[in-house]
Formats: structure tokens, C-alpha cells, sequence
């Protein structure tokens, strides 16, 4: 969620604006894009490498990125609404894909992260991206997770929280077909929940995440450019990291309509930065979260 009371006033308006983020992190770049397109300046703050930053962050009651905030007033960057209320500006929305129409982007980004996984090779799949401690195998994981938080909302009512969201594998995914299947799994249980209930659902309703006040059609488009970018990483990763040309790649015009950011790694660290760490982030080292 978001502290906005007293944004927007003058005293708040006086104090920088700050934008707490890291490497890799689709809503971190949509939110300085965002900012950057409106032109409005702020302090950019790495938490993993600007430990002061973190403890700035902490002491606004949340470890989790992006924040935008302004003194005590802050807003989770996932919602540009409330980003701009802190930012000092009016934010008229944009147009939306029907919620038919990102359901075919899902499963097509699902079809596609499942070609690139079977492109990785094994000894390659617990290499780290640079500029966070995330593996390969764990950003595959990502994408396939994402859909499957959504539909543990939509389906049962699960909390859908940050940590839902941590590309941490469990103990019991263990190889390359483990994670294969999980992502199947999740494809098939993303149609079937469409042909089951899609028609009917009620897409203006609240969607009920830890990020904000959104409706079930924005959780849903940002399910499908969530996973979509993250997808454009993958793609990324296999042509500059591994040498290797993905089997039907992506184009813009498969994901056009979603919003997208416009870089596809970040806008301030270059994908040609060595590994972040020798080792992937576990529940006990991840610093957010």
C-alpha cells in the first residue's frame, strides 16, 4: 500500500523526491520512466548497494522496492496514481487490453519462457544477472510464478503479497523438468481458468494486492507485462550472456498494448555488468522482501 497523507501539499512538495529500487526489477524501471517521461526529478536510490538508502527505506515501515516518497509520504511504485499524488502531478491513466486480450499475451509469454528455459544449459542455470543476486533459473522461475500468484487470488483468495512473489524456488524444484513442469502447470491452470471463468468474472473488482488500490483488471494487466518483461530479460540474457539466438523470440509487436517499459534491463546499470555474486539470493540473504 501507500502513506500519502499530506501528500501534495507544500511542506511535502519541498523535500525531495526519492525512488527506492534495484537492478532488475520491472516496477523499479516503470517508475523511474515514469517520473523521467513526466518530467519530474528525483534522488535515485540503489537499496543493494547504498546501505544508508535501506535504512532510509526501513525506516518508512516497508523493505520491499519501488518506493517513491517525499520525507514521511510515500507511494508503492506499482501504482502510478499514487506515485504522482507523491510526485506533485495529475495522472489521467491509460488504455487498457481487454482482459481477453492479456490472457492471450500471458499464455504466449508462458509458451515462449518455457522455449528459452529448454535453451539454457544445465551449467548455466545458476549463473547470477548482474546487479542483483538473482539466477538465471531463478528469473525463468519468475515468469512462471507470476501468473500463478494471480491465479491463487483469483481461484482462492490468497493474499497476494510481495513475498508470494520472491523468485525463490522451493526446496522440491530441484532440475531443469521440475521447473518445466511448473511452468506448464501454470500455463494449463491459466487456460482452464479462463475458459472456466473468464467470461463472467467481474474485472472492475477490487483486486485486493499488497501494492495498492487497483482493480482485478489492472492485477491482470500487470500479471501479463510483468511476466512479459521479464520475459524480454530472459531473451536478453540467452543473446548477450549465452551466445545463444532464442527459439522464436519475442517481438514488440507480440506484447504491443502492454505497458512495457522502455528499456529492457534498467535505464542507470548496464546488462554487461559481471555476475552480482557468486551465489543466488535464498530466503535468508534476500535483503527485501
Amino acid at each position: 500500500m501507500s502513506q500519502l497523507e499530506g501528500a501534495g501539499t507544500p511542506e511535502n512538495l519541498a523535500l525531495p523526491l526519492k525512488v527506492y529500487w534495484q537492478p532488475g526489477c520491472s516496477s523499479c524501471l516503470k517508475t523511474k520512466e515514469f517520473l523521467l517521461e513526466h518530467g519530474v526529478p528525483f534522488e535515485s536510490v540503489n537499496v543493494l548497494e547504498d546501505e544508508a538508502g535501506f535504512e532510509e527505506l526501513q525506516a518508512l515501515g516497508v523493505r520491499l522496492v519501488p518506493i517513491a516518497a517525499r520525507g514521511p509520504v510515500w507511494a508503492n511504485g506499482a501504482v502510478f496514481r499514487d506515485v504522482a499524488k507523491v510526485a506533485g502531478f495529475e495522472y489521467g491513466g491509460h488504455t487498457m487490453l481487454t482482459p481477453e486480450e492479456i490472457k492471450d499475451k500471458v499464455l504466449m509469454i508462458l509458451d515462449a519462457a518455457g522455449r528459452y528455459l529448454a535453451q539454457i544449459p544445465d551449467d548455466k542455470l545458476d549463473v547470477v544477472l548482474p546487479g542483483r543476486p538473482r539466477s538465471y533459473r531463478q528469473l525463468v522461475y519468475h515468469v512462471f510464478d507470476i501468473p500463478k500468484v494471480f491465479l491463487d487470488r483469483v481461484e482462492h483468495d490468497t493474499p497476494y503479497t510481495y513475498e508470494a512473489l520472491k523468485s525463490i524456488l522451493p526446496d522440491d524444484m530441484v532440475t531443469r523438468d521440475d521447473l518445466l513442469a511448473y511452468g506448464r502447470g501454470n500455463r494449463d491452470r491459466f487456460a482452464q481458468w479462463w475458459d472456466r471463468d473468464g467470461a463472467t468474472m467481474d474485472f472492475t473488482q477490487p483486486g485486493k494486492v499488497y501494492y495498492g488500490e487497483v482493480s482485478l483488471h489492472e492485477v491482470l494487466e500487470r500479471t501479463g507485462w510483468h511476466s512479459g518483461q521479464h520475459t524480454r530479460q530472459i531473451i536478453l540474457m540467452l543473446r548477450e550472456k549465452l551466445g545463444i539466438e532464442p527459439d522464436a523470440p519475442l517481438a514488440d509487436a507480440d506484447l504491443a498494448g502492454l505497458p512495457l517499459p522502455k528499456n529492457v534491463w534498467d535505464n542507470e546499470r548496464s546488462f554487461g555488468e559481471d555476475s552480482y555474486t557468486d551465489a543466488a539470493e535464498t530466503w535468508d540473504s534476500a535483503k527485501t522482501g
